[in-house]
């Protein structure tokens, strides 16, 4: 494999993969910015793959936020995404790129869908109504790649991550997940005498959390092997409350002060487990411990705390 290219390297997950894969032998990455290359401009995506005929893409690039967003932006969360992905996965269909991995979220499945989240319960129930718009689009890009897997006979998978953290995180808190916003929000209530922390919903919801590294040594994995099915779920097969991280981060930020609960605020989905099997049987597994992955973005997020700003789409 000689050339990969992957839009939305300068995101989080995008850049995990790219210092993944970058000690690859003989393999140069591609990369192009929001500012580079539109890719909602089907024809600037259009060109820039025919020219640059890659061997393989993945496609990290995405429109992302948490609930706040989700619920603020619904139009842009749902056309952005599914415009993005359309355009690269038609260029790659177009070009013959011989593997493309498209990583999507667990928010794909089911609001009450069974525990742990089997990738067969894709489409069985109603989604979570604060986050459809973003789910929404990323299931027509599985299903995409599942109808060139069954029209054309190609090599494309999709890999569902949990919910991710590390380096790169989106730390903004009018756009940001749970996890970054709470990293945030303890550090700022700390510097600030250990101000109390108001947190959404009661705490009770269970998430399951992993590792942006981990997601990358997927993507490796699934570029170095073909694998038989198209849809892969990718986490740590663990979870816990948000109660119980919102005490780690706690712990971790040195916060002393009060955690407040908003019961007025919405919950989300009570519960999001992912089912690893499938992929675990393939060959691949997790490794990065919460714990040890919390306090390492904590000391990104200090040594990079001066420069962040809102970032609402990676390209």
């Amino acid at each position: 494999m000689k050339h990969i290219f992957i839009p939305g390297h300068n995101g989080m997950a995008g850049s995990a993969v790219w210092w993944a894969l970058s000690p690859r032998t003989g393999a140069t990455l591609h990369g192009k910015s929001s500012k580079e290359l539109d890719l909602r401009d089907q024809r600037a995506v259009f060109e820039y793959v025919k020219d640059l005929k890659p061997d393989a893409m993945v496609i990290a690039a995405a429109k992302v936020g948490g609930i706040l967003a989700n619920n603020t932006y619904p139009w842009q969360f749902l056309y952005e995404n599914l415009i993005m992905e359309a355009n690269l996965l038609q260029a790659a269909h177009e070009n013959d790129v011989k593997k493309v991995i498209f990583l999507g979220s667990s928010c794909i499945y089911p609001k009450l869908a069974e525990q742990p989240l089997t990738e067969d319960s894709l489409l069985t129930g109603p989604l979570e109504p604060t986050n459809e718009w973003y789910a929404i689009a990323k299931i027509a890009g599985v299903k995409m790649v599942e109808a060139q897997r069954k029209q054309y006979g190609r090599q494309w998978v999709s890999l569902m991550p949990t919910n991710l953290y590390g380096p790169n995180d989106n730390f903004d808190l009018t756009s940001s997940h749970v996890l970054p916003a709470m990293m945030r929000k303890f550090h700022e209530a700390m510097l600030n005498g250990h101000a109390p922390v108001t947190l959404w919903g009661d705490g009770s919801p269970m998430r399951e959390f992993m590792h942006v590294d981990d997601l990358a040594s997927a993507v490796a994995f699934a570029l170095d092997n073909d694998l038989p099915e198209t849809l892969y779920n990718v986490g740590t097969g663990t979870d816990l409350h948000i109660r119980e991280l919102a005490a780690m981060i706690q712990e971790i930020t040195g916060h002393q002060g009060e955690i407040v609960w908003d019961t007025t605020k919405p919950n989300g989905t009570p519960r999001k487990l992912m089912d690893v099997s499938r992929l675990k049987s393939a060959g691949w597994s997790a490794t990065i411990r919460l714990d040890d992955g919390l306090r390492s973005t904590y000391a990104w997020f200090l040594e990079h705390q001066d420069t962040f700003k809102r970032v609402t789409i990676h390209g």
